[in-house]
Protein backbone atom coordinates (compact mmCIF):
# COMPACT_ATOMS: atom_id res chain seq x y z
CA UNK A 1 0.00 0.00 0.00
CA UNK A 2 1.13 3.75 -0.76
CA UNK A 3 1.97 5.65 2.42
CA UNK A 4 0.25 8.87 2.99
CA UNK A 5 2.59 11.25 1.90
CA UNK A 6 2.13 9.03 -1.54
CA UNK A 7 -1.31 8.88 -1.74
CA UNK A 8 -1.50 12.98 -1.66
CA UNK A 9 0.91 13.03 -4.25
CA UNK A 10 -1.51 11.07 -6.11
CA UNK A 11 -4.44 13.26 -5.91
CA UNK A 12 -2.46 16.47 -6.01
CA UNK A 13 -1.19 15.31 -9.37
CA UNK A 14 -4.89 14.36 -10.87
CA UNK A 15 -6.09 17.92 -9.25
CA UNK A 16 -2.84 19.43 -11.27
CA UNK A 17 -4.05 17.63 -14.51
CA UNK A 18 -7.24 19.47 -14.60
CA UNK A 19 -6.76 22.28 -14.42
CA UNK A 20 -3.97 21.99 -16.92
CA UNK A 21 -6.68 20.62 -18.64
CA UNK A 22 -8.83 23.60 -18.48
CA UNK A 23 -11.14 23.22 -15.10
CA UNK A 24 -12.07 25.98 -13.25
CA UNK A 25 -12.01 23.39 -10.19
CA UNK A 26 -11.52 20.01 -9.22
CA UNK A 27 -10.91 17.54 -6.52
CA UNK A 28 -9.44 14.03 -6.38
CA UNK A 29 -10.42 11.51 -4.08
CA UNK A 30 -7.49 8.61 -3.46
CA UNK A 31 -8.79 5.19 -1.58
CA UNK A 32 -6.60 2.10 -1.01
CA UNK A 33 -7.65 -0.84 0.59
CA UNK A 34 -5.77 -3.90 1.70
CA UNK A 35 -7.40 -6.86 3.57
CA UNK A 36 -7.55 -10.56 4.91
CA UNK A 37 -10.15 -13.07 5.65
CA UNK A 38 -10.71 -16.32 6.98
CA UNK A 39 -13.53 -18.38 6.94
CA UNK A 40 -14.55 -21.89 8.61
CA UNK A 41 -17.13 -23.88 9.20
CA UNK A 42 -17.77 -27.34 11.18
CA UNK A 43 -14.12 -26.89 12.66
CA UNK A 44 -12.48 -27.05 8.97
CA UNK A 45 -10.94 -24.27 6.80
CA UNK A 46 -13.71 -23.20 4.12
CA UNK A 47 -11.92 -20.21 2.90
CA UNK A 48 -8.43 -17.34 2.67
CA UNK A 49 -9.21 -14.48 0.93
CA UNK A 50 -6.43 -11.71 0.10
CA UNK A 51 -7.69 -8.50 -1.56
CA UNK A 52 -5.92 -5.41 -2.68
CA UNK A 53 -7.01 -2.10 -4.51
CA UNK A 54 -6.67 1.20 -5.34
CA UNK A 55 -8.93 3.42 -7.33
CA UNK A 56 -9.30 7.35 -7.46
CA UNK A 57 -11.71 9.54 -8.43
CA UNK A 58 -11.97 13.32 -10.05
CA UNK A 59 -14.32 15.82 -9.80
CA UNK A 60 -14.25 18.42 -12.24
CA UNK A 61 -15.87 21.89 -12.59
CA UNK A 62 -16.19 24.25 -15.87
CA UNK A 63 -18.33 27.24 -14.46
CA UNK A 64 -21.38 25.89 -12.68
CA UNK A 65 -21.17 22.35 -14.32
CA UNK A 66 -19.62 19.42 -13.42
CA UNK A 67 -18.79 15.55 -13.76
CA UNK A 68 -17.35 12.93 -11.76
CA UNK A 69 -14.78 9.91 -12.78
CA UNK A 70 -13.20 7.21 -11.41
CA UNK A 71 -10.46 4.70 -12.64
CA UNK A 72 -9.04 1.53 -10.51
CA UNK A 73 -5.94 1.94 -13.25
CA UNK A 74 -3.70 4.83 -12.21
CA UNK A 75 -1.12 4.49 -14.77
CA UNK A 76 -0.40 8.01 -16.64
CA UNK A 77 -2.00 7.11 -20.19
CA UNK A 78 -4.89 6.01 -18.03
CA UNK A 79 -5.32 9.35 -15.92
CA UNK A 80 -4.96 11.46 -19.05
CA UNK A 81 -7.51 9.91 -20.26
CA UNK A 82 -9.86 10.10 -17.21
CA UNK A 83 -9.02 13.69 -17.15
CA UNK A 84 -10.00 14.18 -20.64
CA UNK A 85 -13.14 12.43 -20.10
CA UNK A 86 -13.94 14.24 -17.24
CA UNK A 87 -13.30 17.68 -18.55
CA UNK A 88 -15.51 16.38 -22.08
CA UNK A 89 -18.48 15.52 -19.58
CA UNK A 90 -18.69 18.52 -17.80
CA UNK A 91 -19.11 21.11 -20.65
CA UNK A 92 -22.15 18.78 -21.42
CA UNK A 93 -23.37 18.87 -18.34
CA UNK A 94 -26.69 21.18 -17.15
CA UNK A 95 -25.56 24.18 -14.83
CA UNK A 96 -26.45 23.60 -11.26
CA UNK A 97 -26.49 27.01 -9.14
CA UNK A 98 -25.19 24.81 -5.78
CA UNK A 99 -21.74 23.19 -7.40
CA UNK A 100 -18.72 23.52 -6.52
CA UNK A 101 -15.69 23.03 -3.83
CA UNK A 102 -16.53 23.78 0.13
CA UNK A 103 -15.41 27.63 0.91
CA UNK A 104 -11.90 27.95 1.11
CA UNK A 105 -12.17 29.56 4.54
CA UNK A 106 -13.83 26.56 6.03
CA UNK A 107 -11.28 24.07 5.16
CA UNK A 108 -9.26 22.31 8.16
CA UNK A 109 -5.88 24.16 8.08
CA UNK A 110 -2.88 23.15 10.77
CA UNK A 111 -3.14 20.15 12.23
CA UNK A 112 -5.34 17.69 12.10
CA UNK A 113 -6.64 15.37 15.29
CA UNK A 114 -5.53 12.14 16.09
CA UNK A 115 -7.99 9.92 16.12
CA UNK A 116 -6.06 6.81 16.65
CA UNK A 117 -7.68 5.01 13.62
CA UNK A 118 -4.33 2.79 12.71
CA UNK A 119 -2.75 0.80 15.42
CA UNK A 120 -0.64 -0.29 12.53
CA UNK A 121 -0.77 -4.25 13.30
CA UNK A 122 -0.71 -7.07 10.74
CA UNK A 123 -2.22 -10.09 12.24
CA UNK A 124 -0.68 -13.30 10.37
CA UNK A 125 -3.60 -15.56 8.47
CA UNK A 126 -2.65 -18.24 10.75
CA UNK A 127 -3.33 -16.07 13.90
CA UNK A 128 -6.97 -15.03 12.01
CA UNK A 129 -7.37 -19.03 11.45
CA UNK A 130 -7.14 -19.35 14.90
CA UNK A 131 -9.51 -16.88 16.29
CA UNK A 132 -11.93 -17.92 13.60
CA UNK A 133 -11.45 -21.61 14.68
CA UNK A 134 -12.58 -20.82 18.19
CA UNK A 135 -14.47 -18.35 17.84
CA UNK A 136 -17.29 -21.18 16.02
CA UNK A 137 -15.74 -23.78 18.29
CA UNK A 138 -17.29 -21.67 21.35
CA UNK A 139 -20.59 -21.26 19.68
CA UNK A 140 -20.68 -24.67 18.66
CA UNK A 141 -20.13 -25.66 22.22
CA UNK A 142 -23.31 -23.95 23.71
CA UNK A 143 -25.73 -26.90 24.60
CA UNK A 144 -28.59 -27.36 22.03
CA UNK A 145 -26.73 -25.86 18.98
CA UNK A 146 -26.67 -28.37 16.32
CA UNK A 147 -24.98 -26.99 13.12
CA UNK A 148 -23.11 -23.91 12.07
CA UNK A 149 -22.85 -21.40 9.03
CA UNK A 150 -19.44 -20.42 10.46
CA UNK A 151 -17.23 -18.24 11.71
CA UNK A 152 -14.90 -15.78 10.87
CA UNK A 153 -12.01 -13.18 11.49
CA UNK A 154 -10.68 -10.17 9.21
CA UNK A 155 -8.37 -7.70 9.29
CA UNK A 156 -7.65 -4.69 6.92
CA UNK A 157 -6.14 -1.54 6.03
CA UNK A 158 -7.15 1.57 4.45
CA UNK A 159 -5.69 4.81 2.85
CA UNK A 160 -7.51 8.03 1.88
CA UNK A 161 -5.95 11.05 0.35
CA UNK A 162 -8.22 14.60 -0.36
CA UNK A 163 -6.72 16.75 -2.82
CA UNK A 164 -8.52 19.99 -4.24
CA UNK A 165 -7.87 22.50 -6.30
CA UNK A 166 -7.97 25.27 -3.65
CA UNK A 167 -4.44 23.98 -1.73
CA UNK A 168 -6.31 21.32 0.98
CA UNK A 169 -3.94 17.91 0.31
CA UNK A 170 -4.77 15.82 3.34
CA UNK A 171 -4.45 12.07 3.95
CA UNK A 172 -5.13 9.48 6.76
CA UNK A 173 -5.37 5.59 7.46
CA UNK A 174 -7.49 3.42 9.40
CA UNK A 175 -7.30 -0.23 10.46
CA UNK A 176 -9.61 -2.49 10.82
CA UNK A 177 -10.50 -6.07 12.70
CA UNK A 178 -13.49 -8.04 13.47
CA UNK A 179 -15.03 -11.53 14.14
CA UNK A 180 -18.02 -13.64 13.98
CA UNK A 181 -19.75 -16.75 14.42
CA UNK A 182 -23.34 -17.63 12.48
CA UNK A 183 -25.17 -21.34 14.66
CA UNK A 184 -27.82 -23.24 14.02
CA UNK A 185 -30.20 -24.39 17.29
CA UNK A 186 -32.73 -27.05 17.12
CA UNK A 187 -33.70 -29.95 14.59
CA UNK A 188 -36.10 -30.18 11.51
CA UNK A 189 -38.97 -27.12 11.38
CA UNK A 190 -38.25 -25.94 15.12
CA UNK A 191 -34.56 -25.21 14.02
CA UNK A 192 -33.54 -21.31 14.92
CA UNK A 193 -30.41 -19.03 13.51
CA UNK A 194 -28.87 -16.41 15.15
CA UNK A 195 -25.00 -14.81 15.39
CA UNK A 196 -22.77 -12.38 16.88
CA UNK A 197 -19.89 -10.36 15.71
CA UNK A 198 -17.47 -7.38 16.98
CA UNK A 199 -15.59 -5.03 14.39
CA UNK A 200 -13.03 -3.04 15.84
CA UNK A 201 -10.00 -0.40 14.84
CA UNK A 202 -7.45 -1.22 16.80
CA UNK A 203 -6.62 -5.39 17.40
CA UNK A 204 -5.83 -4.72 20.97
CA UNK A 205 -9.64 -3.49 21.61
CA UNK A 206 -11.16 -6.99 19.95
CA UNK A 207 -13.27 -9.12 22.67
CA UNK A 208 -12.04 -12.72 22.75
CA UNK A 209 -13.13 -15.20 20.19
CA UNK A 210 -14.85 -17.75 22.76
CA UNK A 211 -17.06 -14.10 23.96
CA UNK A 212 -18.20 -13.82 20.31
CA UNK A 213 -18.88 -17.07 19.77
CA UNK A 214 -20.20 -18.35 23.19
CA UNK A 215 -22.81 -15.03 22.83
CA UNK A 216 -24.06 -16.38 19.16
CA UNK A 217 -24.86 -20.18 20.53
CA UNK A 218 -26.86 -18.41 23.65
CA UNK A 219 -28.52 -16.27 21.10
CA UNK A 220 -29.81 -19.14 18.85
CA UNK A 221 -30.65 -21.53 21.75
CA UNK A 222 -32.67 -18.68 23.06
CA UNK A 223 -35.02 -18.68 20.21
CA UNK A 224 -36.08 -22.09 20.46
CA UNK A 225 -39.22 -23.61 20.75
CA UNK A 226 -41.42 -19.46 20.11
CA UNK A 227 -44.86 -18.92 20.81
CA UNK A 228 -47.70 -17.39 19.09
CA UNK A 229 -48.15 -13.58 20.04
CA UNK A 230 -51.83 -11.89 19.92
CA UNK A 231 -52.32 -9.24 18.13
CA UNK A 232 -52.64 -5.50 19.92
CA UNK A 233 -51.06 -2.45 20.97
CA UNK A 234 -48.88 -2.94 23.52
CA UNK A 235 -44.67 -1.31 24.44
CA UNK A 236 -41.98 -2.59 22.30
CA UNK A 237 -38.08 -2.46 24.34
CA UNK A 238 -35.43 -2.30 21.56
CA UNK A 239 -32.14 -4.37 22.38
CA UNK A 240 -29.30 -2.39 22.02
CA UNK A 241 -28.16 -4.37 18.78
CA UNK A 242 -31.05 -3.82 17.05
CA UNK A 243 -32.13 0.01 18.74
CA UNK A 244 -29.28 2.04 16.71
CA UNK A 245 -31.60 1.24 13.43
CA UNK A 246 -34.00 3.81 15.28
CA UNK A 247 -31.65 6.47 15.70
CA UNK A 248 -30.66 5.54 11.45
CA UNK A 249 -34.10 6.30 10.50
CA UNK A 250 -33.07 9.78 12.32
CA UNK A 251 -30.08 10.01 10.36
CA UNK A 252 -31.49 10.09 7.26
CA UNK A 253 -33.69 12.50 7.75
CA UNK A 254 -31.96 15.16 8.87
CA UNK A 255 -29.42 15.42 5.94
CA UNK A 256 -29.54 18.72 3.52
CA UNK A 257 -30.03 16.69 0.81
CA UNK A 258 -33.45 15.60 2.07
CA UNK A 259 -34.51 18.57 4.05
CA UNK A 260 -33.77 20.83 0.51
CA UNK A 261 -36.09 18.45 -1.56
CA UNK A 262 -38.63 18.38 1.31
CA UNK A 263 -38.75 14.74 1.74
CA UNK A 264 -38.09 14.22 5.14
CA UNK A 265 -40.37 13.48 8.12
CA UNK A 266 -39.18 15.58 9.97
CA UNK A 267 -39.18 18.52 7.64
CA UNK A 268 -39.20 22.11 9.97
CA UNK A 269 -38.88 20.08 13.03
CA UNK A 270 -35.24 21.75 13.50
CA UNK A 271 -35.23 23.16 17.13
CA UNK A 272 -38.45 21.72 18.18
CA UNK A 273 -39.18 18.66 20.97
CA UNK A 274 -38.99 15.83 18.87
CA UNK A 275 -37.83 13.11 21.78
CA UNK A 276 -38.38 13.60 25.18
CA UNK A 277 -36.22 15.85 27.35
CA UNK A 278 -34.04 13.31 28.78
CA UNK A 279 -33.06 12.06 25.40
CA UNK A 280 -29.74 13.33 24.01
CA UNK A 281 -28.03 12.09 20.64
CA UNK A 282 -24.29 13.01 19.61
CA UNK A 283 -22.08 12.99 16.66
CA UNK A 284 -18.61 12.41 17.37
CA UNK A 285 -16.33 11.83 14.67
CA UNK A 286 -13.14 12.42 17.03
CA UNK A 287 -13.99 9.48 18.91
CA UNK A 288 -10.73 7.47 20.00
CA UNK A 289 -10.42 4.63 17.92
CA UNK A 290 -13.88 4.76 16.68
CA UNK A 291 -15.41 3.04 13.62
CA UNK A 292 -16.47 6.56 11.77
CA UNK A 293 -13.79 8.54 13.52
CA UNK A 294 -12.10 11.21 10.71
CA UNK A 295 -10.46 14.05 11.14
CA UNK A 296 -12.07 15.63 8.09
CA UNK A 297 -14.64 15.42 6.12
CA UNK A 298 -15.46 14.35 2.18
CA UNK A 299 -14.85 18.19 1.30
CA UNK A 300 -11.70 18.91 4.07
CA UNK A 301 -13.82 20.47 6.38
CA UNK A 302 -12.72 19.72 9.87
CA UNK A 303 -14.72 17.27 11.57
CA UNK A 304 -16.22 18.64 15.27
CA UNK A 305 -18.13 16.53 17.75
CA UNK A 306 -21.75 17.72 17.72
CA UNK A 307 -25.06 16.92 19.47
CA UNK A 308 -27.98 16.23 17.18
CA UNK A 309 -30.23 16.14 19.17
CA UNK A 310 -30.03 18.37 22.56
CA UNK A 311 -32.54 17.83 25.56
CA UNK A 312 -35.14 16.51 23.18
CA UNK A 313 -34.84 18.81 20.79
CA UNK A 314 -33.83 18.94 16.86
CA UNK A 315 -30.73 20.65 16.89
CA UNK A 316 -30.34 21.13 13.25
CA UNK A 317 -29.09 19.48 9.43
CA UNK A 318 -26.21 17.32 8.58
CA UNK A 319 -25.16 19.50 5.36
CA UNK A 320 -22.13 18.91 2.21
CA UNK A 321 -21.57 22.23 0.74
CA UNK A 322 -23.93 21.93 -1.76
CA UNK A 323 -26.73 21.30 0.42
CA UNK A 324 -26.46 24.24 1.95
CA UNK A 325 -26.04 26.38 -0.44
CA UNK A 326 -29.24 24.94 -1.19
CA UNK A 327 -30.88 26.01 2.13
CA UNK A 328 -28.59 28.71 2.20
CA UNK A 329 -26.47 27.96 5.25
CA UNK A 330 -22.96 26.79 6.04
CA UNK A 331 -21.88 23.66 5.60
CA UNK A 332 -21.68 21.46 8.63
CA UNK A 333 -18.39 18.98 8.30
CA UNK A 334 -20.64 16.36 7.44
CA UNK A 335 -20.00 15.59 3.68
CA UNK A 336 -19.28 11.77 2.57
CA UNK A 337 -18.05 10.63 -1.00
CA UNK A 338 -17.00 7.61 -2.71
CA UNK A 339 -14.47 8.05 -5.44
CA UNK A 340 -16.88 8.44 -7.42
CA UNK A 341 -19.87 10.76 -7.67
CA UNK A 342 -20.11 14.22 -5.98
CA UNK A 343 -20.10 14.63 -1.65
CA UNK A 344 -23.62 13.59 0.24
CA UNK A 345 -24.14 14.31 3.92
CA UNK A 346 -24.04 11.73 6.75
CA UNK A 347 -22.90 11.19 10.60
CA UNK A 348 -19.98 9.25 12.17
CA UNK A 349 -20.24 7.73 14.98
CA UNK A 350 -23.60 8.32 16.72
CA UNK A 351 -24.72 7.62 19.80
CA UNK A 352 -27.44 8.23 22.35
CA UNK A 353 -27.20 9.23 25.85
CA UNK A 354 -27.91 6.64 28.61
CA UNK A 355 -30.74 7.06 30.68
CA UNK A 356 -31.34 6.85 34.83
CA UNK A 357 -32.70 3.67 34.72
CA UNK A 358 -31.56 0.01 34.68
CA UNK A 359 -32.82 -2.51 31.83
CA UNK A 360 -34.72 -4.05 34.53
CA UNK A 361 -36.39 -1.03 35.73
CA UNK A 362 -37.13 -0.20 32.20
CA UNK A 363 -39.68 -2.76 31.93
CA UNK A 364 -40.75 -3.77 35.09
CA UNK A 365 -43.64 -2.07 34.52
CA UNK A 366 -44.64 -3.64 31.60
CA UNK A 367 -47.40 -6.02 31.91
CA UNK A 368 -47.64 -7.87 28.38
CA UNK A 369 -44.90 -6.42 25.89
CA UNK A 370 -42.41 -7.57 23.70
CA UNK A 371 -38.06 -7.54 23.42
CA UNK A 372 -37.15 -7.18 20.08
CA UNK A 373 -33.73 -8.96 19.05
CA UNK A 374 -34.02 -8.53 15.44
CA UNK A 375 -35.68 -6.41 12.96
CA UNK A 376 -36.29 -7.51 9.06
CA UNK A 377 -37.30 -5.69 6.24
CA UNK A 378 -36.87 -2.20 5.19
CA UNK A 379 -40.66 -0.98 5.90
CA UNK A 380 -39.79 2.47 6.69
CA UNK A 381 -41.32 5.50 4.50
CA UNK A 382 -38.89 8.36 4.93
CA UNK A 383 -41.57 11.20 3.84
CA UNK A 384 -44.29 10.05 6.03
CA UNK A 385 -42.24 8.70 8.89
CA UNK A 386 -44.42 5.14 8.93
CA UNK A 387 -42.63 2.49 10.43
CA UNK A 388 -43.84 -0.89 9.77
CA UNK A 389 -40.68 -4.14 10.34
CA UNK A 390 -41.14 -7.59 10.54
CA UNK A 391 -39.57 -8.53 13.92
CA UNK A 392 -38.50 -11.22 16.51
CA UNK A 393 -37.41 -11.38 19.65
CA UNK A 394 -38.93 -12.37 23.40
CA UNK A 395 -42.42 -11.80 25.02
CA UNK A 396 -42.36 -9.45 28.40
CA UNK A 397 -44.83 -10.38 30.51
CA UNK A 398 -45.21 -8.88 33.91
CA UNK A 399 -41.95 -6.79 33.62
CA UNK A 400 -39.61 -10.16 32.91
CA UNK A 401 -38.76 -11.66 29.83
CA UNK A 402 -40.11 -14.72 28.59
CA UNK A 403 -40.18 -17.12 26.04
CA UNK A 404 -39.16 -16.01 22.18
CA UNK A 405 -41.87 -14.80 19.85
CA UNK A 406 -41.43 -14.94 15.98
CA UNK A 407 -42.78 -13.58 12.91
CA UNK A 408 -44.55 -10.67 14.24
CA UNK A 409 -44.39 -7.27 12.56
CA UNK A 410 -44.29 -4.01 14.89
CA UNK A 411 -45.66 -0.82 13.36
CA UNK A 412 -45.65 2.66 14.46
CA UNK A 413 -44.87 6.67 13.19
CA UNK A 414 -41.41 7.51 13.42
CA UNK A 415 -42.85 11.02 15.22
CA UNK A 416 -44.85 9.49 17.74
CA UNK A 417 -42.50 6.91 18.26
CA UNK A 418 -39.75 9.54 19.26
CA UNK A 419 -42.13 11.12 21.61
CA UNK A 420 -42.77 8.30 23.80
CA UNK A 421 -39.14 6.44 24.02
CA UNK A 422 -36.96 5.81 26.77
CA UNK A 423 -33.90 4.77 27.41
CA UNK A 424 -31.92 2.33 30.16
CA UNK A 425 -28.65 3.07 31.02
CA UNK A 426 -26.72 0.24 29.33
CA UNK A 427 -25.27 1.95 26.84
CA UNK A 428 -21.78 0.60 25.10
CA UNK A 429 -19.74 1.63 22.28
CA UNK A 430 -20.04 -1.39 19.50
CA UNK A 431 -20.56 0.01 16.69
CA UNK A 432 -21.09 3.27 14.78
CA UNK A 433 -24.39 3.73 16.35
CA UNK A 434 -24.95 3.09 19.74
CA UNK A 435 -27.94 3.28 21.93
CA UNK A 436 -28.88 1.80 25.64
CA UNK A 437 -32.06 -0.49 25.35
CA UNK A 438 -34.68 1.55 24.17
CA UNK A 439 -38.40 1.76 25.09
CA UNK A 440 -41.26 2.56 23.10
CA UNK A 441 -44.83 2.32 24.63
CA UNK A 442 -48.19 2.08 22.11
CA UNK A 443 -46.49 0.52 19.00
CA UNK A 444 -49.10 -2.15 17.44
CA UNK A 445 -47.84 -5.30 17.29
CA UNK A 446 -49.31 -7.91 14.66
CA UNK A 447 -49.24 -11.21 15.95
CA UNK A 448 -48.86 -14.46 13.85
Amino acid sequence: MLSVSEAEARAAALVERAAKAGADAADALYYGDASTSVQVRLGELEDVSRSEGEQIGLRLFVGRRSASVSSSDLSDEALSALVERAAAMAREAPEDPYAGLAPDDRLLRGGAIDVEGDDGADPSPASLKARALATEEAARAVAGVTNSEGGGASAGRTILALGTSHGFCRGYTTSGYGGYASVIAGTGAGMQRDYSQHQVRHLADLEAAEITGRRAGERAVARLDPVRLTSGAMPVVFDPRVGGGLVGHLLGAIVGSAVARRTTFLLDKEGELVFPEGITIRDDPHRRRGLRSKPFDGEGLPTAPRELVAAGRLTGWLMDSASARQLGRAPTGHAVRGVAGPPGAGATNVHMEPGAVSKAELIADIVRGVYVTELIGQGVNGVTGDYSRGASGFLIENGEIGPPVAEITIAGNLIDMYRNLAAADDLEFRHSVNVPTLRIDGMTIAGA
